[in-house]
């Protein structure tokens, strides 16, 4: 989260009252500053939250009136409010405000040596209308028009051109969600320099799944759709829960999956539920074909990796100051007699699967099925073939596969390991030899058996 000092506890750091000044909520810099080391010291990149979007209204601790106008570093007027954030908005044009912002990711580099930034609230920086209560479809005519701030484009073209020339290997990741063309592209191509931008229409897209529809009347091919539109040789971070069910305001991912059964049938030495056996299965699936077919990275927000239960929420009046919710309950996935140690576990696997074969920094992958009756999912990337059976009930048998990569494959992981909750289902020591026919658009297949509600990921053992 953005650490920028910020006098109101419950804006969880965006509303930034200090801007070279890191909260002293969390400790003092020279903590933060050994944190970032120890982090360096065990191969961690560490990303700020950069809050460049807007600032703070506060006037006595704040920047705004800092020379007694309205227009010291932000624009007078309606055009220097944001409505719903109730803050007040840079003025990109003025070389003073260039120079502190500038500036400001300059020290940030510096003092702290993060390794990279994300900048919040770039959608609200690209448009005069702030994104407010637009709809983007991916038509050129929507970002090249009038509405589009040139003045902001301008700024964080040179802010990325500043912190790639300081540091090649420095990362900065756009949160923006209207899909604005050549975000992600260099400068030097006439682009905006970021290296990512967020995919937040996936997590949108979950929570949307998991609130108004059961498992059952899932679209495939819309999944599949939200999951791969994306920009041409832009990269994507991809997450299926947001800060939204992370935080505060919403359930967590799992709650959603298995609500109050939480609290009575996460022991492994209570009875069986079908709820629980359900949230856990598609909590497993949900996270790999976000992690496999999403993008170019992937994002966890603390907690998703072993399914907790309740968000996260600072005091605040909404909630009388509570400090009850203000913190991780890491001792469910400690507890070796609570299954959260099994989505601990199979997210500890995903990505060691990642790491080795390497689907992140591969092409995007080919969906060579998605079908809504049996509700499978198979794509190939990395030289892998992905196979998702989102169906609640049916399970099968020989089924076909289509790859462009003949040889013999094996299951390399399942989330129905008994390791991660699963009914062991999946014999992975079967060898599963391609067959030289066509099929799906692809020039081999092989047949594997496929369990309702799981996903299994299938490598060549040989040629």
């Amino acid at each position: 989260m953005a650490i920028m000092e910020h006098a109101y506890y419950a804006s969880f750091g965006y509303q930034v009252t200090s801007f070279y000044a890191a909260s002293s909520r969390y400790g003092n810099p020279e903590q933060l500053k050994r944190m970032i080391d120890v982090a360096h010291s065990h191969g961690l990149f560490v990303l700020l939250d950069v809050v460049h979007s807007h600032a703070s209204k506060n006037v006595q601790d704040g920047l705004n009136q800092f020379d007694g106008t309205n227009s010291c570093f932000f624009h007078d007027g309606a055009r220097g409010e944001h409505s719903l954030w109730d803050s007040r908005l840079f003025n990109y044009v003025e070389y003073e405000v260039l120079r502190f912002l500038l500036s400001n990711l300059r020290w940030w580099h510096d003092e702290y040596n993060f390794d990279g930034y994300r900048f919040d609230g770039v959608t609200s920086m690209l448009y005069h209308s702030r994104g407010i209560g637009e709809g983007f479809s991916g038509d050129y005519n929507e970002y090249f028009g009038l509405n589009v701030d040139t003045d902001a484009l301008n700024y964080l073209g040179l802010a990325n051109h500043l912190l790639h020339t300081i540091d090649s290997r420095i990362i900065t990741i756009a949160e923006d969600v209207s899909g604005m063309p050549t975000l992600c592209r260099p400068v030097s191509e006439g682009g905006i320099g970021f290296d990512y931008r967020l995919g937040m229409a996936i997590p949108d897209k979950w929570i949307e799944l998991l609130k108004e529809q059961s498992d059952d009347e899932w679209d495939m091919g819309n999944l599949v759709h939200t999951l791969t539109n994306r920009r041409w040789m832009e990269n994507t971070v991809a997450y299926a829960e947001s800060h939204d069910q992370a935080l505060v305001g919403d359930k967590t991912m799992a709650f959603w999956l298995m609500d109050k059964e939480m609290y009575t049938h996460m022991s492994t030495l209570s009875d069986s539920s079908v709820i629980i056996d359900r949230g856990l299965a598609l909590h497993k699936m949900i996270r790999l074909i976000t992690h496999a077919l999403g993008g170019e990275a992937y994002l966890n927000f603390m907690g998703n990796e072993f399914g907790h239960p309740e968000w996260l929420d600072f005091p605040r009046v909404g909630n009388n100051d509570s400090y009850h919710y203000a913190r991780r309950q890491w001792n469910l996935v400690d507890d070796d007699l609570l299954k959260y140690k099994y989505l601990n576990e199979f997210d500890r696997a995903m990505n060691e699967a990642e790491e080795r074969y390497g689907w992140l920094h591969s092409g995007p992958a080919w969906v060579s099925w998605k079908h809504e009756g049996d509700k499978i999912i198979a794509f190939e990337r990395a030289g892998l073939v992905f196979v998702f059976n989102f169906h609640p009930q049916q399970s099968f048998t020989g089924y076909r596969v289509g790859t462009n990569w003949a040889g013999t494959y094996q299951a390399v992981l399942s989330s129905d390991d008994p390791l991660f909750g699963g009914h062991n289902r999946i014999d992975a020591n079967c060898k599963h030899p391609s067959n030289p026919e066509g099929y799906a658009g692809r020039s081999n297949f092989i047949e594997v058996y496929t369990p309702s509600r799981t996903a299994v990921v299938y490598a060549r053992v040989s040629d």
